[in-house]
């Protein structure tokens, strides 16, 4: 098991760092196909659909407010797509709750407006980072994230000992925890120190501003997981899917990214272009 997670995360890292590299229509490409699987994992256990039928229709409207919420975001803009499709999908959710009315509860309506907010929206974040603030930039998203992961994991391991969240994650410590925001953080004045180096940023300033960036992002990145794990634990299920192995579905191994790249997003424009 832990020679395919590994096996898993080194295709995934590859994969998104390819795909952030390129940028534009690549990486679009690659977050439509995240957010989709993602959508579907988050309906699947938010008991959108109550029926025998794979499909129903409010899954299937929310689909394609994902796809039309993409398409909007590379074709218009990053604030006007993020507003239009916001709108776009909860009248969506809206025409469907009233035109089949009352096949489908306002739970139903509300939760499938919840899935698309939680993956769709907020994953496109690291295109909007990418695009509009810059490549060195949504590099911090996966320093937040998974950086972060690994430095909590490492220093659980070696020293954690007082559990955190018992319930909800029995296996995060205080330590472990510290040491994520800790190691993002140190990760982060090391990236700073590089581009100051390379001319790419001319303020020393960034020497604090990346690290503060990435150990708030990583804060988030904690939040992110255990909001997933909430989920989880209140459905009665294990794992969101099983197109990853080792790790299980899109949402099991995204989760803190889903949540980080917001974030990134915002903090760099507020300390770096405000």
């Amino acid at each position: 098991m832990f020679w395919t997670r590994l096996l898993s995360g080194i295709i995934l890292l590859v994969i998104a760092i390819g795909a952030m590299w390129s940028g534009g229509l690549v990486l679009a490409g690659v977050l439509l196909l995240i957010s989709l699987i993602a959508y579907r994992e988050l309906t699947i256990a938010l008991k959108v659909n109550t029926t025998d039928k794979k499909w129903n229709v409010l899954e299937i409207m929310g689909m394609f407010s994902v796809v039309a919420y993409y398409g909007c975001m590379v074709c218009v803009g990053s604030e006007k797509a993020l507003l239009l499709g916001i709108i776009f999908a909860f009248m969506a959710m809206m025409f469907t709750y009233v035109f089949a009315f009352p096949h489908y509860t306002a739970h139903q309506i509300s939760a499938a407006l919840f899935a698309f907010m939680y993956a769709p929206v907020m994953l496109s974040f690291v295109y909007m980072t990418r695009e509009y603030v810059g490549i060195h930039m949504v590099w911090l998203i996966l320093i937040s994230s998974w950086g972060s992961d690994t430095c909590a994991y490492a220093v659980g391991m070696l020293i954690g000992k007082h559990k955190i969240f018992p319930v909800l994650s029995p296996k995060k410590s205080l330590e472990g925890c510290i040491g994520g925001v800790l190691g993002s953080a140190l990760i982060g004045g090391i990236y700073g120190y590089v581009l100051l180096k390379m001319g790419i940023f001319n303020s020393e300033n960034v020497l604090w501003i990346l690290p503060f960036i990435c150990a708030v992002g990583a804060v988030m990145s904690m939040v992110g997981d255990l909001a997933a794990s909430a989920i989880k634990r209140q459905n009665g299920i294990k794992d969101y899917g099983k197109l990853i192995p080792g790790h299980g579905g899109i949402m099991d191994r995204f989760d803190s990214t889903i949540v980080t790249s917001s974030m990134i997003y915002f903090l760099s424009l507020i300390f770096l272009q405000g």
